[in-house]
């Protein structure tokens, strides 16, 4: 099977994340950044099919230089390539712009080898959106599985892929053919640390860079002048105010729901 998992690279979630003032973009140059956690589920699901069965697993980020620490990590924990798309006019790009890319990288990726599978993470720890599987499916024109907890692949290439979505009041069995597109949620594996083995062996894998020109895109089709969603301002979050002790002494409960009350809680 030929697998293709998208990968992003996000701010540190432990860090003091914010945005660039400059244009209200998510700052990502002065914060340390890595390879999104739930993108991590993906990575582990398309590695575990493959050993059981056959084929291979490619990554593919979009994002500026340092998102190839993202490939990196997929790479050591055991993908055989990656792609990276790296193009100044990207800067900016919503979830509609960020679709177009992966979409055309896709393709392009399918033009040697048809892609059987395209599995992503449920959405990425910086926008959280979780739009970008089903706006990608319908760019490719692949059936979007989504919000997988569990995954099985039977047939092979040509085969079905059948996923179980775990809601609040019901849990639903999905089947679609392949191609296919997935989206798995956190709770679908664990998964693996990179072994030393796997950090060495990621030394020797390749990894090829493409621009948008290599994809047949226009600048203009992407970046913050063609986005749909801007962030039109932000602020720092507020410290936080100490808090109100209250004493009870028999009328404790009456100012509880007094304070709920005016604050429309209640």
């Amino acid at each position: 099977m030929n697998i293709v998992v998208c990968v992003k690279y996000v701010p540190d979630a432990q860090a003091e994340r914010t945005f660039d003032a400059s244009d209200n973009t998510t700052d990502r140059e002065n914060v340390d950044g890595l390879l999104s956690e739930l993108d991590e589920y993906a990575v582990e699901e398309a590695l575990k099919i493959v050993e059981a069965g056959e084929g291979e697993v490619t990554v593919l980020t979009v994002g500026p230089d340092r998102a190839a620490d993202a490939i990196k990590k997929s790479l050591q924990m055991g993908a055989d390539k990656g792609v990276h798309v790296s193009d100044a006019a990207i800067h900016g790009s919503d979830a509609v712009g960020t679709s177009l890319v992966l979409a055309e990288a896709i393709k392009k990726l399918g033009a040697d080898a048809p892609v059987d599978l395209v599995i992503t993470g449920m959405a990425s720890t910086d926008g959280t959106m979780g739009v970008v599987p089903t706006m990608l499916s319908e760019r490719l024109g692949l059936p979007a599985v989504t919000f997988a907890s569990e995954l099985t692949v039977e047939g092979g290439a040509g085969g079905t892929v059948t996923i179980r979505r775990d809601g609040d009041a019901s849990t639903q069995t999905i089947a679609a053919s392949l191609p296919a597109l997935v989206s798995v949620t956190d709770q679908i594996n664990e998964p693996r640390y990179p072994s030393f083995k796997g950090i060495m062996a990621a030394k020797k894998k390749p990894v090829e860079q493409w621009s948008l020109a290599d994809l047949g895109l226009q600048p203009s089709q992407v970046g913050l002048e063609a986005a749909w969603t801007k962030v039109e301002s932000f602020a720092a979050r507020p410290p936080r105010t100490q808090g109100e002790i209250v004493t009870d002494e028999g009328d404790g409960g009456s100012r509880l729901a007094e304070f709920l009350s005016a604050r429309k809680f209640v």
